[in-house]
């Protein structure tokens, strides 16, 4: 017995440390950028209008206030997203949906069994979290949310700034943004969070000659080779970590971004 909690333990722990790699799924990689068609993701700012708070560095999410009518609501927001084919948009429309999508489909599964202290609790016995769980169907295909996040996001659009986009309900990530995302304001929501993130404690935390970054930048850490590394991407927001030369260290908090 004590095997095989020991074998659980260490399957558990290689799943957190090894992050999923971009691997592009060509399915999705279509767009018409003669298409003027506008998704309208007006239900989904409702809800963060309605349940985000900001409490210091944190966005938090008020999930026991959410009532019945905003869960079905955010149900059909979901089925709507689900009935259009993102192939047939323009790449900003898609970038948006994938976005919001994502984002609003984590907040779905926290909500199905809430209360609960950390989005890892959910999936399988043997699951680190939901993430591997098939969660929709889109023009036939049933995806996940690492399909979305890193067969899709990551290797169509190559931004690291996406890491900035995508929510995953815990307080060590960069914060649900209070705006949805749209293809107007895509690109300065992404430098926006990107901001926020690195110049809050969890993105990096500078104490003397040591620190301590977010394990976001360890896990994905080879997205940031095109800008010089991480330490360059993150100087492009905080200058002042370019003249760092001390001892790094990574850290994430896993606890539920719960208000």
């Amino acid at each position: 017995m004590f095997r095989l909690f020991s074998f659980i333990a260490l399957f558990l722990a290689t799943n957190v440390l090894a992050a999923p790699k971009s691997e592009l799924w060509d399915f999705w990689n279509i767009s018409d950028e003669s298409n003027a068609q506008v998704i309208s993701h007006q239900p989904w700012q409702q809800f963060l209008d309605r349940y985000l708070v900001t409490e210091g560095e944190n966005t938090l999410v008020r999930y026991v206030r959410v009532s019945s009518d905003d869960k079905q609501n955010l149900k059909r927001y979901l089925e709507q997203l689900a009935s259009i084919d993102p192939r047939t948009l323009n790449q900003a429309e898609q970038y948006a949906y994938w976005v919001n999508l994502y984002n609003a489909i984590t907040v779905d599964l926290i909500l199905d069994r809430y209360p609960v202290k950390s989005i890892t609790k959910l999936g399988g016995l043997f699951s680190f979290g939901p993430w591997g769980d098939d969660v929709i169907t889109i023009a036939g295909q049933t995806l996940t949310l690492n399909d979305i996040e890193h067969r899709i996001l990551r290797p169509i659009w190559n931004d690291p700034r996406t890491h900035y986009a995508v929510n995953c309900a815990s307080l060590g990530c960069p914060n649900l943004q209070t705006q949805a995302f749209n293809a107007q304001n895509s690109n300065a929501l992404l430098d926006q969070a990107a901001a926020t993130y690195i110049n809050s404690s969890k993105g990096i935390n500078i104490q003397g000659d040591k620190a301590t970054l977010s394990s976001i930048y360890e896990w994905f850490a080879e997205d940031f080779s095109a800008q010089g590394g991480v330490m360059a991407h993150i100087s492009q927001y905080r200058p002042e970590v370019a003249q760092f030369k001390g001892k790094l260290d990574y850290d994430y908090d896993w606890a539920l971004n719960s208000k």
